[in-house]
């Protein structure tokens, strides 16, 4: 939730075209919003961090939303922007949702409820956004090259590494065509087992086998007037890849015991991590099915090739983790480690480490304390715990306010057996190296509070939280007496 305790959002409102006249300010005061006007981005900067939402007025162009996006992600802040765009500019709102906008609004609406519909998302117990960022020229090259194969029925090949986005990029291929009223449907062959590819993709119809107790529609089924996406498609076994293939050419397929055909409306977007050409050398792939869904070749680079897209993509991140009060910052310093790091692990890496960060953050600002990377060594790995345990140990007690709510309190630690973690292993890996870093701030929160729901406060988690993650370290080997 991003309102204050009392349920007025502060926005920062710019627009240059023209100013808000006083009926206007009314109306969006009606619908719980505050409004400070600004005129510039020098002014901007200085408002943003006091901002729970932006409003932007875009004219002829998203260009001023590109720049709004920059100089967020350079302040290291998470403000959820609105755009207001004239009626006749559609292609304009259109963009500016793909560059990441929560919402647009015509720039002439003024009616009090509009607004409140709007931003009711922003009250919600999480913020979730599914804004693309494609900020970096590299991106924006890309974007623009997708959108333009989106408007023909091509067969679209997606080709990059693991965790650097090729699913979002088949959602803007979807998104941006005529089938986008359609559905998208998608499907991972390397994370099925290779005797129900088949049923997933085909379907069956009711007795084709054992337990086949009624007619099962296959995602190209599903996905009829639609888009169909089938991820890691150089995992996909030989024997599937001739029926595919047969299912491309002709855009009709059998279920599974069937003997009608049915026909499909149906366009296919692949993507691989792998080299297909050198699978087809290696008999792992077939070259007719390669060249089928290979019309359009679309390359989605590492993430460490696009460093603009890093910031926005950090505080995109952040923004489904607001749950209360401002929105996060990250601090210059923080920037700097983020922006200079490799990212093997591409945006799923960036995902786990901006996770880590706010599990660590007492509060609202990131700094490099908080951040840890997927590939730091065993030697970096036991100095990140110690600093952890540092950081446990430095975290303020928890407040009167915090424990004044009317939830039930738990046994004294004084009048309870202490929870004893066992001897532990060298950690050998990422996961274990965390998890050791976990039990080792839960049990220093415990340790220096008076209850488990002072603990809870202190770590920023509910007591329910805790009371699972406890339940999680007792089945991981540790104990938990409690005194009669």
């Amino acid at each position: 939730m991003i309102a204050s305790s009392v349920n007025v959002i502060h926005a920062v409102w710019l627009d240059p075209f023209s100013p808000i006249d006083d009926a206007d300010r009314a109306q969006l005061d009606a619908a719980g919003i505050s409004l400070e006007t600004v005129r510039t981005l020098g002014e901007l900067t200085l408002a943003l961090r006091r901002a729970h939402m932006l409003v932007i007025r875009l004219g002829d162009s998203a260009e001023l939303l590109q720049e709004v996006q920059t100089l967020i992600g350079q302040l290291g802040n998470t403000v959820p922007v609105l755009c207001r765009v004239e009626r006749k500019r559609m292609e304009v709102a259109v963009d500016a949702m793909r560059l990441g906008a929560l919402h647009v609004l015509p720039a002439d609406e003024w009616n009090s409820s509009v607004w409140q519909e709007a931003v009711q998302g922003l009250n919600s117990p999480e913020l979730t956004t599914k804004s693309y960022v494609f900020v970096d020229p590299t991106s924006q090259h890309l974007l623009a090259l997708a959108q333009r194969v989106a408007q023909t029925e091509v067969t679209a090949l997606l080709v990059g590494p693991t965790g650097a986005g090729k699913e979002v990029l088949a959602r803007v291929l979807h998104e941006s065509s005529p089938r986008a009223k359609g559905p998208f449907v998608a499907l991972n062959c390397a994370a099925m087992p290779e005797h129900l590819i088949e049923d997933m993709l085909f379907g069956h119809e009711k007795g084709a086998f054992t337990g086949a107790l009624k007619e099962h529609k296959g995602l190209f089924e599903q996905a009829e007037g639609g888009t169909i996406f089938l991820d890691e498609i150089g995992e996909m076994p030989m024997n599937l890849q001739a029926k595919l293939l047969r299912v491309l050419q002709e855009k009709k397929l059998n279920r599974l015991g069937g003997e009608t055909l049915i026909d499909l409306n149906v366009r296919v977007v692949a993507a691989t991590n792998k080299d297909l050409k050198l699978a087809i050398e290696q008999r792992e792939f077939r070259e007719d099915l390669y060249f089928r869904i290979s019309t359009f070749r679309l390359r989605i680079q590492p993430l460490k090739d696009r460093p603009g897209d890093i910031m926005p993509l950090v505080m995109q991140s952040l923004m489904r983790h607001i749950k209360g009060g401002l929105p996060f910052t990250v601090s210059p310093e923080a920037q700097t480690m983020l922006t200079s790091y490799s990212w093997p692990g591409n945006v799923r890496e960036l995902e786990n480490v901006v996770q880590r960060a706010v599990v660590l953050c007492g509060g609202r600002v990131i700094t490099p304390a908080h951040v840890m990377f997927d590939d730091a060594g065993l030697d970096d790995q036991a100095a990140y715990a110690n600093q952890i345990e540092n950081l446990a140990q430095s975290m303020p007690a928890a407040s009167h306010t915090q424990a004044a709510y009317a939830q039930p309190t738990y046994p004294h630690p004084a009048s309870s057996a202490p929870i004893e973690i066992r001897p532990a292993e060298t950690p050998v890996n990422l996961e274990h190296a965390v998890m050791v870093s976990e039990q080792q701030v839960i049990m220093a929160a415990i340790q220096s509070t008076d209850s488990r729901m002072e603990a809870a406060a202190k770590l920023g988690i509910s007591p329910r939280t805790l009371r699972y993650k406890l339940a999680q370290m007792r089945s991981r080997g540790m104990t938990e007496g409690v005194a009669a």
